[in-house]
């Protein structure tokens, strides 16, 4: 059995054992993919670097529970989208807060690094700035669990019955998300593509 165990588990068990190598070597691995995930699901990259700590503080604590009997990633992206939810539950429950949190120092700096990134930029990279751009502005106006589901599908390329696993839907549901979240994107980026239709890397990956 353990000759057919993925690599990542493997790497997990033996963090259960109090190896902690190997948990380094996972949060290497995982760190800037869970960011992107939770900066997509949150809309807010500054809380989603302390919100992607409490994730690995979570699976270090969870370690003694952990069972291979998923892929790791799953597992990982689990514990991921449930505290994001409790940050969406308290971010509802303290609206003050979250306005708090918004504050113009944080936002000057990002401000300025793409000033400095394309201002010596040719057209085609501005345009393509501005498209990614109109994609994230596209994927926040999505309900959460359909932002989860494309953002699990298209970036990760995470297949179908992993994100269910994830989302704790049924594999048609989670089908149903990532097909009316996709038809959604497709309208809205419609004035920005010229074809009117959305391809991603995951494209070849049918519905």
């Amino acid at each position: 059995m353990s000759s057919d165990l993925e690599p990542d588990a493997a790497l997990m068990l033996r963090v259960k054992r109090g190896d902690r190598l190997a948990f380094e070597t996972l949060v290497d691995k995982y760190k800037q993919p869970v960011v992107n995930v939770i900066a997509r699901t949150l809309g807010d990259p500054i809380e989603a670097e302390d919100l992607a700590q409490n994730v690995f503080v979570q699976v270090f604590r969870s370690a003694q529970r952990y069972q291979a009997s998923a892929k790791f990633s799953t597992w990982l992206y689990t514990i991921a989208r449930n505290l994001c939810l409790n940050e969406i539950r308290r971010r509802s429950r303290h609206p003050a807060d979250s306005l708090d949190q918004a504050h113009p120092d944080h936002e000057e700096q990002p401000s300025r690094q793409i000033e400095d990134r394309t201002t010596s930029s040719p057209p085609e990279v501005l345009l393509r700035n501005e498209l990614e751009q109109k994609v994230r502005e596209a994927l926040d106006t999505l309900p959460e669990n359909q932002r989860a589901a494309i953002v699990l599908f298209q970036e990760e390329e995470m297949a179908y019955d992993e994100i269910a696993k994830v989302l704790g839907c049924s594999l048609p549901a989670t089908k149903s998300l990532i097909h009316r979240g996709r038809a959604t994107l497709r309208q809205m980026l419609k004035p920005y593509l010229r074809t009117g239709s959305w391809r991603a890397p995951g494209e070849a990956k049918q519905l």
